[in-house]
């Protein structure tokens, strides 16, 4: 029984994987697959914040100290592929799923307990490029609730989905190499679970599937205040 128990777990995750049906991506072999039930550990790299194991799963805090949020990466470097995970809200601001390019980053999921955003992120920072929202949605995320999120990319394209919130979008910055997938947190706490990472390849009815879909832009309400919420004297934080 003890031999079985590990092939048991990483078949429950490739069941729970499977219960998403494709939109852009048909997942495929399995780049990396996690309960997230042990201490944070190498390969994964915490660049920021907090990061332990508390009542099974993942937790992320930001620390005061840092002026940052807590964030925490793998070092793989991907190209088309689907992310799959399970998050809970335990107090924190915001959490996302944040996907690098091989300099600067490149899109991520940002969730708050209000919103869902959907976004190729601003690649450079201080010169002339600025992110691009292809959807911001009203949720209500409630602390102590576990909630799924997926992210798909292949080609230009991407998918972002929380729940049954889903939006796409294309850029030419998501044709080059995807590095160092990672969580991040603002504030206390997130926890974590669930965490699968695929090779993708088109679906072939991602055709049919996209105009099922708003297309980008078309459902983005207003960005929250920037600093609402937050202790008085703390500047604007970037990106994680």
């Amino acid at each position: 029984m003890k031999i079985l128990l590990p092939l048991l777990t990483l078949h429950v995750i490739a069941l729970s994987a499977a219960e998403t049906p494709p939109l852009l991506a048909v997942p495929g072999k399995v780049i990396y697959e996690s309960r997230l039930d042990t201490e944070p550990a190498a390969p994964w790299k915490a660049a920021k914040g907090r990061w332990e194991l508390a009542d099974g799963a993942w937790k992320g805090s930001e620390l005061a100290e840092d002026r940052h949020g807590a964030v925490i990466r793998l070092p793989n470097q991907l190209q088309d592929f689907v992310v799959e995970y399970e998050f809970r809200f335990d107090g924190a601001r915001t959490t996302s799923l944040s996907i690098n390019a091989v300099k600067d980053h490149m899109a991520r999921i940002s969730i708050t307990p209000k919103s869902v955003t959907i976004q190729r992120d601003d690649n450079d920072h201080e010169g002339p490029d600025k992110a691009v929202v292809f959807a911001r949605f009203p949720a209500d995320l409630a602390p102590g609730t576990w909630h799924k999120a997926r992210l798909e990319m292949v080609g230009d394209t991407l998918v972002g989905r929380v729940d049954d919130l889903v939006a796409w979008g294309s850029d030419e910055l998501f044709k080059s190499t995807k590095a160092s997938p990672g969580f991040t947190v603002g504030g206390q706490s997130v926890a974590f679970r669930n965490l699968s990472i695929r090779e993708a390849s088109l679906n072939p009815g991602w055709e049919s599937a996209r105009a099922t879909l708003p297309k980008p832009g078309e459902k983005v309400m207003p960005a929250p205040v920037p600093g609402k919420g937050r202790a008085k004297g703390k500047g604007k934080k970037k990106a994680a």
